[in-house]
C-alpha cells in the first residue's frame, strides 16, 4: 500500500498532538503512576482504531449522516470530559507507591467509552477512510490502517502519560502537582466546550 507510510505520518499527528485523551493520560499518569494509566491508553488506543475499522466497513459512516446523532455524540463527550475535568481539578495528589489508593474516576471501560462518543474520533476515522482507502481490497486496506493506527497511537499516548510521571518528579511537591492537574482540568474543560461553543 503505498498510502501506509503517508497515512503513519498522519496517525502521529493524530495521536501525539494535545486533544482531551493525552491530557486525561497525563493528568491521571500524574496522579496514579504508570501502571494503572497503561489500560486506559490501551482503551482508548484501541477504541479509536476500532472506530476506523467500524467506519472503513461502512458501520459507523451512516450514523454519522445524521445531524442529531452527531449533536447527541458531541454533547455526551462533553457533558463526560467536564464531570471528568472536576473531577481532576478536585482531586489530591495521590502517592505513586505501589499499595497506594488509585483514583477510579478514569478506567479502560470509561476511556473506550469517551473515544466511541467522541465526534472527533470518528470524522478523523471517515477522513482516514476517505483518503487512505482506494481501489480494490478495501476491507484489507481498513485493517491495516485500523492496526497501523493502534500501533503508532499507543506509544505515542505512552509518551504522554511519561510526561505525566515527569511532572511530578519535576515539580517535588504535591502542591505544584495538584495545581498542574487543576491547570489540566481547566485546559480539558477548554478543549470539551470549545468545539460546541464556535
Amino acid at each position: 500500500m503505498e498510502t501506509l507510510l503517508p497515512f503513519i505520518m498522519f496517525a502521529f499527528v493524530a495521536a501525539i498532538t494535545p486533544g482531551p485523551t493525552n491530557i486525561l493520560v497525563l493528568s491521571h499518569s500524574s496522579r496514579n503512576g504508570l501502571g494503572p494509566t497503561v489500560p486506559i491508553i490501551f482503551g482508548a488506543c484501541l477504541a479509536a482504531a476500532l472506530i476506523v475499522l467500524a467506519v472503513g466497513l461502512g458501520i459507523g459512516e451512516t450514523a454519522l449522516q445524521f445531524p442529531l446523532v452527531q449533536q447527541v455524540m458531541a454533547w455526551a463527550a462533553v457533558l463526560w470530559l467536564s464531570w471528568l475535568a472536576w473531577q481532576i481539578f478536585h482531586s489530591t495528589q495521590l502517592s505513586l507507591d505501589v499499595d497506594a489508593p488509585r483514583d477510579k474516576s478514569l478506567n479502560v471501560v470509561s476511556a473506550a467509552a469517551l473515544q466511541m462518543v467522541n465526534p472527533k474520533v470518528w470524522m478523523m476515522a471517515v477522513a482516514v477512510v476517505s483518503v487512505f482507502v482506494s481501489g480494490a481490497d478495501k476491507r484489507t486496506q481498513v485493517v491495516i490502517l485500523s492496526l497501523s493506527f493502534l500501533l503508532v497511537s499507543l506509544p505515542c499516548m505512552t509518551l504522554w502519560a511519561l510526561l505525566g510521571l515527569g511532572s511530578v518528579r519535576l515539580l517535588g511537591s504535591p502542591r505544584a502537582v495538584r495545581r498542574m492537574n487543576q491547570a489540566l482540568a481547566i485546559l480539558l474543560l477548554i478543549s470539551a466546550w470549545l468545539p460546541v461553543l464556535i
